[in-house]
């Protein structure tokens, strides 16, 4: 696999304590990922070039191109001039119905919703995970946060990218990734979790960033019937979220946070689901 910087070293002038000096820091590096099925583009991304199997993986999982990490037969990772190529070989059927997919999309697409043509697709219905019997106590919402503060080597050094872990109660975070992209964090986090053998159903996914539409339907779409974050979510994220049976835990602060949908899967330090009344 090539060897990608995911940081660069940059001179500055900062002002500190009223004074104005010279100095160095580092940025995290920032480059165009392409997506690239049966020879064809399907989307590029602006992203950290790192954890870039598990990239392809979770961006074909979160897209709908597979329901499964088997369905992917090789990811070969080509380092073109201005970029990297994620030539993604899938299985006939996947193969198949990316064509039939492709038929019917407008024109080329980047970033942001791909290979849709309309306003319906855009807002799809978020697949439900109500049935989901997880719960997850008042402590273990604090603590998911606590560890995924912990756990971002790249923010530490930049305090400039996204992070999104995978908590498992009992466990903790059993996975964790880090993007100058929200979404591209969690499509990361989605295909390291799903290729360590986690089911989405196991566990809460917490990210760093705000919660949009996006990221509920992400979730969903891997079974996980929880997403904390540290920042607010928009309306759309919760009307989403609400449909969905999801848990929507926001604005994490310390042992404070707030919750926007299914507050009956969070149990009290007392034993007492906090939606029950």
């Amino acid at each position: 696999m090539p060897d990608f910087s995911t940081t660069i070293k940059v001179t500055e002038a900062a002002r500190r304590n009223g004074r104005l000096s010279h100095g160095e820091r580092f940025v995290p590096e920032e480059t165009p990922v392409a997506f690239s099925y049966a020879g064809s583009t399907h989307a590029v991304m602006m992203a950290t070039p790192a954890d870039l199997e598990d990239f392809a993986v979770g961006f074909s999982l979160t897209e709908g191109i597979i329901t499964d990490p088997s369905e992917i037969e090789a990811v070969e990772i080509v380092a073109e001039d201005k970029g990297i190529d994620l030539q993604i070989g899938l299985a006939d059927a996947q193969s198949a119905a990316l064509t039939a997919r492709r038929r019917h999309m407008a024109g080329p697409v980047g970033c942001g919703l791909c290979g849709i043509e309309s306003i319906d697709e855009a807002v799809r219905v978020t697949p439900s995970v109500r049935s989901s019997s997880l719960t997850l106590s008042e402590d273990e919402v604090v603590e998911a946060v606590r560890l995924l503060n912990g756990q971002q080597p790249l923010h530490m050094t930049t305090r400039a990218v996204h992070g999104a872990g995978f908590y498992v109660p009992g466990k903790g975070l059993v996975a964790v990734r880090e993007d100058v992209g929200r979404h591209n964090a969690l499509d990361k986090l989605v295909g390291a979790a799903r290729r360590a053998g986690h089911a989405g159903a196991a566990g809460a996914v917490v990210v760093t960033s705000r919660v949009s539409v996006e990221m509920v339907q992400k979730t969903a779409i891997i079974g996980s019937p929880f997403v904390i974050a540290i920042s607010a979510p928009t309306a759309l994220a919760i009307r989403a979220a609400q449909e969905a049976g999801m848990t929507l835990i926001a604005l994490v602060r310390g042992d404070e946070f707030e919750i926007f949908t299914g507050a009956e899967r969070v149990v009290s330090d007392a034993g007492r689901r906090l939606g029950s009344g």
